[in-house]
């Protein structure tokens, strides 16, 4: 993750608006095209149980990479993070392609796990935009070398993405018996 050609601090600035564009324009783009429908293409139904799987296992994964740092193994930790990163771009890529070819699936079910259901679905919503740039801040802290500002902002961005990871699997697990 080395980039010893600009200082730490430069190699920060050089990022950081991207992060911020990034972090705006994924969630924006998501909504777009998550109104958009393809005309004429054979719904991708079966990529639901494909991007929840992806959704487990980041969520293992993300274990995995502490579980390495905490033993000392930092190159580990850094290659199950850039997976990481890669199997949230799979599963955003997807999550997308499925909505764009498929009608909305409502949630059949009643009284309080309807009620659990969307609180889980909202949560999950809302942490999934915020978790964005905590990613890329913690992945450019890394990758500038200032693992003390890593560690710090890791910290927070661990329990939510792998908030994100698990909830997402739930939502799915319950919204699964009500897809055509």
């Amino acid at each position: 993750m080395s980039n010893m050609s600009a200082s730490p601090e430069a190699l920060e600035k050089k990022y950081n608006k991207y992060i911020w564009v990034l972090s705006v324009v994924i969630p924006v783009a998501v909504a777009v095209l998550f109104r958009v429908r393809i005309p004429n293409v054979e719904p991708l139904s079966f990529l639901p149980p494909v991007y929840a799987s992806i959704n487990a296992l980041t969520a293992v994964l993300l274990v995995w990479a502490v579980v390495a740092i905490k033993k000392g193994n930092r190159t580990l930790h850094e290659n199950l993070m850039k997976v990481c990163i890669g199997l949230s771009l799979a599963f955003l890529v997807m999550y997308v392609a499925y909505h764009m070819t498929s009608d909305p699936t409502p949630f059949g079910g009643e009284g309080m796990i309807k009620t659990v259901y969307f609180i889980l679905l909202v949560s999950h919503i809302v942490l999934s935009i915020g978790v964005i740039p905590l990613v890329l801040i913690s992945f450019v802290k890394a990758l500038s070398q200032r693992f003390d500002k890593h560690r710090k902002i890791a910290k927070i961005t661990f329990p939510i993405w792998l908030y994100v990871a698990v909830t997402g699997v739930i939502v799915y697990l319950m919204i699964s018996p009500y897809y055509q």
